[in-house]
């Protein structure tokens, strides 16, 4: 909750999370570095094993009702395909956050689901790019508005994978969701 109040107050007093980059800054930090910790714990037992990789595409249900609508409405599924245009940029970081992107301390793990979600945001926007030509045919705008439909989708995207992706959250697309759910407290919770 404390995390939330702070994005919001980062919105309100300094614009969008893509002009200011609220998730990198010394607060956030000093946030999320107890449930880095407490993966890293977890991590280092020599009990601890890592799941097999699996994906679900885009999490949070995304890439599941982009299926479902395209199913539903095949005008959508012909426009917008049947699988959400970004989907293998949330593959990716799902590899990246499946093993917390293989760091071996609480500020490296930090920093690589830093990079990761930036990785994120960047990839989603830049598939605009790829559809631009079909999107401004079908929808009779410029190149400049379906650039920033897709930047928003990509800061939509960004903030709340910054948001519900911490560690040790118990969430099942959280960083290091590889392994086991883990406690800020002990590392483990089994």
């Amino acid at each position: 909750m404390v995390g939330l109040r702070v994005f919001c107050a980062t919105l309100m007093l300094g614009g969008s999370a893509h002009a200011q980059d609220w998730s990198s800054g010394a607060v956030m930090r000093a946030l999320e570095i107890p449930a880095h910790e407490g993966l890293m714990t977890l991590m280092g037992n020599p009990d601890t094993t890592l799941a097999p990789f699996e994906t679900d595409g885009c999490s949070g249900g995304l890439s599941d009702a982009w299926r479902v609508v395209a199913g539903q409405f095949p005008d959508f599924d012909e426009i917008h395909q049947s699988a959400p245009p970004w989907e293998s940029c949330c593959v990716t970081h799902d590899a990246a956050y499946h093993n917390a992107d293989s760091a071996l301390d609480a500020r490296a793990s930090f920093d690589a689901r830093l990079i990761a979600d930036r990785a994120l945001r960047t990839c989603v926007a830049a598939t605009g790019g790829d559809r631009v030509d079909a999107l401004v045919a079908v929808y009779r705008v410029n190149p400049d508005q379906i650039a920033r439909a897709f930047e928003a989708i990509a800061d939509a995207m960004y903030m709340a994978v910054r948001i519900g992706g911490r560690p040790c959250s118990g969430l099942p697309w959280r960083w290091g969701y590889g392994y086991p759910s883990c406690s800020v407290l002990t590392g483990a919770l089994d």
